[in-house]
């Protein structure tokens, strides 16, 4: 049942609940409550904006109800609005109102998104190339559909699986695309959303489905693998090497969205658009929503 309290009022008295004024942190460390003021009030604005995170999202309840999956989901959609230290601090606070329940590091995507540079496509067969045969098609997966690393774990034909309905999407997304297959993938926070592939690509990937979906885990997150395809960290891993080996450097399997991005700018541009334009669709497939995070893609 939704509730009716604040999101604010929600955080500072998850707070309340949680403070042990008076009593030193020494001697009581991992104890699961809050010993100083500073940290206090870090932790309410973070469960502030995980009572918004509810809310906004219908998951019904308040934060006397947060679970592990919605903390996951809150998580992963931070990663792509904030920096690592408020990422960890969300964690840290989710974890005090868990009551213990350690929740895994996630990667702050801002921090991907400036250290990464794009891949020429010479460079990202090279890399490809180096690879076995599973990663070898995540790869080429990964820079043709924009993908994150987790994201390979989740692909799913658009007609199994439809993108979800909360967001409002262009119509002329994929445009200039040619013959490509529709899928969908879940992102950052737990967003499905559409994306296009090559139809050559498309088809090697239908060689190789399971025959029955398969649970794997990816930095503690669940997900449910319908293709027998590498993702995730060890995909990102052996990615990084692969490409160590091939051109003696590497800037990170995060570094082919860069590519994406600007493959997909210049096509769309080239093609009579308007920057605005060009850039929301970016945005869009490649699941931000949020213009001005794309745009660092572009550097």
């Amino acid at each position: 049942m939704p509730s009716f309290r604040s999101a604010a009022s929600q955080a500072a008295y998850a707070v309340r609940t949680l403070a042990a004024h008076g009593q030193p942190r020494h001697g009581n460390a991992g104890d699961g409550k809050i010993h100083s003021l500073g940290t206090e009030r870090n932790y309410e604005q973070a469960l502030k904006g995980v009572a918004e995170f509810i809310q906004a999202r219908k998951l019904g309840g308040d934060l006397r109800g947060l679970s592990r999956e919605i903390a996951l989901a809150y998580l992963e959609a931070r990663s792509q609005e904030v920096g690592q230290k408020a990422l960890d601090m969300d964690r840290q606070a989710m974890q005090a109102v868990l009551g213990g329940d350690k929740l895994p590091a996630v990667k702050s995507e801002i921090g991907q998104i400036l250290a990464s540079r794009a891949y020429t496509p010479a460079q990202i067969r090279l890399v490809s190339e180096a690879q076995s045969t599973r990663h070898r098609l995540a790869t080429l997966i990964a820079a043709d559909a924009g993908l994150r690393a987790h994201e390979l774990l989740t692909l799913r034909p658009a007609a199994d699986r439809p993108a979800d309905t909360h967001r409002t999407f262009r119509e002329d997304r994929f445009a200039g695309r040619g013959d490509v297959a529709v899928y969908t993938v879940k992102g950052k926070g737990g967003l499905c959303r559409e994306v296009a592939l090559d139809r050559a690509l498309a088809d090697r990937l239908e060689a190789i489905r399971l025959p029955q979906p398969r649970t794997v885990y990816d930095r503690g997150i669940r997900h449910e693998q319908h293709y027998d395809i590498g993702g995730g960290k060890p995909w990102s891993d052996r990615f990084g090497q692969a490409a160590k080996r091939a051109l003696g450097w590497s800037e990170g399997a995060h570094g082919l969205r860069h590519s994406y991005a600007q493959s997909r700018m210049d096509a769309l541009q080239g093609s009579g658009r308007n920057y605005h334009d060009a850039l929301e669709i970016v945005s869009q497939e490649m699941g931000h929503f949020r213009a001005d995070i794309t745009e660092v893609y572009l550097r």
